[in-house]
């Protein structure tokens, strides 16, 4: 699979912030990728960087396997890293031709790329009538002009209302069924685990995790048990060597695991224990704790 865009041992320091510190990734051709992580974890910066707006300190990034310089390598890149800016008393057609003109690409992708986000019938309408989600599938369509090769997004979904994030992230389902790579930076959990393949997790500019969204989800899960005796069903469990830990929450008892185990084996040891249980569910542990245990 061939590597659009490497980034080896990335530095960046503001003073006494390092706001990326030894930040390592590799991007492929063809996957959805999602750099995740709370305000102020460098997401912005690192994709800042490899888009040329921001001076690194060290380490090293390149696209395409090196085969361009970084100019020519984003000729074939479209990004989107600020808020939408438009003229506002030109039509959605005009300022995509404005755009045409400025990058020195033909006009026949207008109407194809406004088709694509769903603008098409509003093509004459003026970028000041739009909604912000509108304006947002409008810029989309102006980083698509060039049929880029790679699309990079920094939170995609900012500010939108419940519609327009929809609308957004099946538009990103759609580029990615295309064939288009995606890059994006998010601090939405559920964004990242609904519209990714693949997950880098930062904090204070730190990676924490590096690989598949299913790799992340994948784990052993955990039982929700409710008894009548809550402190017999506890004092059975904790005797089980596949628990790792027990926690009691909203009158649950959840049971983390370290190795599989299933719910009927369970239910038969607890039985015969004399513990009869009034709930059970076996749970996999979801992005946003597997997240919440990374950055804890």
């Amino acid at each position: 699979m061939d590597t659009i865009l490497k980034i080896s041992n990335l530095h960046k320091k503001f003073k006494k912030v390092h706001a990326v510190n030894n930040v390592s990734l590799e991007i492929k051709k063809g996957n959805v990728y999602g750099i995740l992580g709370p305000n102020g974890s460098g997401k912005s910066t690192t994709l800042g960087i490899v888009l040329n707006v921001v001076n690194k300190t060290s380490g090293e990034f390149e696209w395409f396997d090196g085969s361009l310089s970084t100019h020519d390598a984003l000729k074939k890149v479209g990004a989107i890293i600020e808020r939408p800016n438009f003229y506002p008393y030109m039509t959605a057609e005009e300022n995509l031709k404005l755009v045409c003109k400025i990058k020195n690409i033909s006009f026949d992708k207008v109407d194809e790329k406004l088709d694509l986000v769903g603008l098409l019938d509003r093509k004459d309408s003026k970028f000041q009538t739009f909604s912000l989600g509108m304006k947002q599938r409008l810029a989309i369509a102006s980083a698509l002009l060039n049929d880029p090769e790679i699309l990079i997004l920094d939170e995609p979904t900012n500010g939108l209302d419940p519609q327009g994030i929809r609308q957004i992230r099946d538009l990103i389902k759609v580029i990615a069924n295309q064939g288009t790579t995606i890059l994006l930076a998010s601090h939405l959990l559920d964004e990242v685990e609904k519209v990714c393949s693949h997950v880098i997790v930062l904090r204070y500019g730190v990676t924490l995790y590096q690989g598949t969204v299913d790799e992340m989800l994948s784990n052993e899960g955990f039982f929700e048990l409710q008894a009548d005796e809550i402190e017999t069903l506890i004092e059975a469990v904790s005797k089980l060597e596949e628990v790792e830990k027990i926690e009691v929450q909203d009158g649950k008892v959840l049971v983390y695991l370290k190795s599989p185990l299933e719910a009927k084996e369970l239910n038969k040891y607890l039985f015969k224990h004399n513990i009869i249980l009034t709930h059970l569910l076996k749970r996999k542990t979801s992005l946003e704790e597997q997240f919440l245990k990374l950055t804890n």
